[in-house]
């Protein structure tokens, strides 16, 4: 594959058939919403995808917000949107990971767990820009491929030598929205699995 961004058109049937294909999705999950589920639906659909690994942090670095809700609680949360996805899966190696937890010694870790595979990353525009002050980007870059998911026609900086595909998707959702919402004694259905929904409500998340 060459570098920078490559048309998802362009696989090649030798491409899919017979390689496992595992996108890690990384983020606080606080929580986990329908716009990361549908994010998560269309990268399967566009590349072909074998899995989505959904990895719930501690704390991201690049994040002032701290999580309202518990590593357990958002595990839990995902496990709920995710159950009738038959390719998903959530695992907690970030938040039981020795510190400091970087995304390049994930990406190692499950390099480590599947040697035969081809590693995706799934991130957002804002940190595909970010990306180069991430600790060790090159160290990520040598494993995975990034899906970046952008919207509008952003333009998106290149990165020579790393492999990356663009994925437009529109679902203008924001975890820190629907907390704010909540707190402020608003529904927690909108925006949400009616699972996840239920959970908040049950464990009186996000409620001043």
């Amino acid at each position: 594959m060459s570098d920078g961004p490559v048309a998802i058109s362009e696989k090649s049937p030798s491409e899919v058939s017979g390689i496992t294909r595992i996108a890690l999705f990384g983020g606080t999950f606080d929580p986990i919403h329908l716009g990361h589920t549908g994010i998560a639906r269309a990268a399967v659909g566009a590349l072909d995808l074998t899995r989505v690994v959904f990895l719930p942090c501690r704390l991201s670095p690049h994040k002032q917000d701290q999580p309202g809700a518990t590593g357990r609680q958002r595990m839990e949360m995902i496990r709920l949107a995710t159950r009738d996805l038959a390719w998903a899966e959530v695992d907690d190696h970030d938040l039981v990971a020795a510190e400091p937890v970087y995304s390049y010694r994930s990406a190692e870790h499950f390099r480590e767990r599947h040697p035969a595979a081809r590693l995706f990353w799934l991130l957002g525009a804002d940190q595909w820009q970010a990306l180069p002050r991430w600790r060790h980007p090159e160290r990520l870059a040598a494993v995975v491929e990034f899906i970046v998911i952008t919207r509008g026609g952003i333009p998106l900086d290149s990165r020579p030598g790393w492999r990356w595909h663009p994925l437009e998707v529109d679902l203008p959702v924001s975890a820190t929205s629907i907390r704010e919402r909540i707190a402020r004694g608003g529904p927690a259905e909108a925006d949400l699995d009616p699972e996840v929904a239920s959970f908040i409500t049950r464990e009186g998340l996000y409620r001043r």
